[in-house]
């Protein structure tokens, strides 16, 4: 190697390099503490990126519905952000409002009259069990010696009920000024949601110009184009999600009324929700369905059953790909990866965000292959019958 003036300071990048690792690494808690400190303290900012982010999907679909560029001397179309800002922001209230006010305290009472209706019905279940196990008086013994104090277990659950939520008040006075740091954090992050989205264009302007300031324009329109990928695959899969979901509640209510169902309502509410949850969470939803109906008749938890498995066929091959579609474009075997993995690591948030993220990467992934394979001047050859290869 010829020691030029340009091999001295590349040998000398890379020697500042390494010892700047060593002293990282002999220092990584000290560097995590800081790093976390950080975050904390432009948290609020970052909540208030993924509020806008969020308000942002039915607030371009209201402004591209209600809103046309052929009434743009018109005075409304001059307000159309902050009308539909504000039409967004009612819509989140909206269903916020729904959980709290309808779906809980209906759940919450129905779980309350199981609790007496289910002495009755272990009192029924027994009677059909002598019938069934007649020939077996050993069977039958057993099955008549069981006997359960409901109303002991009816107060013990009570009782503990009562004492854990004596437990969570006294400990929510401990933490009040936990609450308020949130709450205020909340709010400035709301606040900082409602500065972007009324200013988006300009931010979006100012953002490039920053770019094309310090980067080479082929790296700023691979990092725009990114960027573009990015904000279309969420924002897709979030409508879809959330119009799919809305979609599977109705049918599911529809057609347990029309059978006489019973909790037609409050099952095809549960489900809508729980089927916000990728691949697993309509099963959730039907898991708590043949619970609630089966309290009441088994052979209808049973239907009920058939019933979520025909629905869910309709959906799978009808309604979601038209619905959500090619949006995220993940391979089936990928989509199952990113829900474990994002599941495992932070919890139904991670289900919702690694999809996404998970078909960017890839798309990003497949696109450098293709690059380097047309670099080389080969072509790659898809058969549906056959593995991927390359000639």
């Amino acid at each position: 190697m010829n020691l030029n003036k340009k091999n001295v300071n590349k040998i000398r990048g890379l020697i500042l390099f390494a010892i700047l690792l060593f002293v990282m690494a002999q220092n990584i808690t000290s560097i995590f503490d800081f790093v976390m400190t950080i975050i904390g303290l432009i948290f609020p900012f970052i909540l208030g990126a993924c509020i806008a982010f969020i308000l942002n999907v039915p607030m371009k679909a209201i402004e591209t519905t209600l809103f046309r560029k052929n009434d743009s001397g018109k005075l409304v179309y001059k307000f159309k952000r902050p009308i539909s800002l504000v039409l967004s922001i009612l819509l989140v209230i909206g269903i916020v409002f729904i959980v709290l006010f309808i779906v809980l305290p209906e759940l919450g009472q129905t779980f309350l009259s199981l609790s007496y209706s289910i002495p009755t019905f272990w009192e029924q279940s027994v009677v059909w069990l002598e019938d069934i196990f007649k020939q077996y008086p050993q069977i039958s013994k057993q099955l008549t010696s069981i006997h359960f104090d409901w109303e002991n277990i009816v107060k013990t659950t009570f009782s503990f009920l009562q004492t854990g939520a004596g437990n969570v008040l006294n400990s929510t006075f401990n933490v009040a000024s936990s609450i308020v740091s949130g709450l205020t954090t909340f709010f400035i992050g709301f606040v900082f949601s409602l500065y972007i989205l009324l200013q988006k264009e300009q931010l979006g302007r100012q953002f490039s110009m920053v770019l094309s300031a310090f980067f080479s324009e082929k790296v700023v329109k691979q990092i725009n184009k990114i960027c573009h990928l990015t904000y279309t695959t969420f924002s897709n899969f979030l409508s879809g999600q959330c119009i799919e979901a809305v979609i599977l509640g109705f049918m599911f209510f529809v057609s347990m009324t029309i059978l006489r169902f019973p909790y037609a309502l409050l099952v095809g509410v549960l489900i809508a929700f729980t089927a916000l949850i990728p691949i697993f969470g309509a099963f959730i939803g039907c898991t708590v369905g043949v619970f609630l109906i089966f309290m009441v008749s088994p052979i209808k938890a049973l239907w009920f059953l058939i019933l979520f498995f025909i629905l869910q066929q309709i959906e799978g091959n009808l309604i979601y790909p038209h619905v959500v579609g090619g949006s995220v474009g993940l391979p089936s075997i990928w989509v199952l990866a990113a829900v474990t993995i994002g599941g495992s690591t932070f919890g139904i948030v991670g289900m919702l965000v690694f999809i996404p993220l998970t078909s960017v990467l890839y798309n990003l992934f497949r696109e450098y292959v293709y690059n380097r394979l047309h670099a080389r001047k080969l072509t790659f050859i898809e058969n549906s019958n056959h593995n991927n290869t390359a000639k």
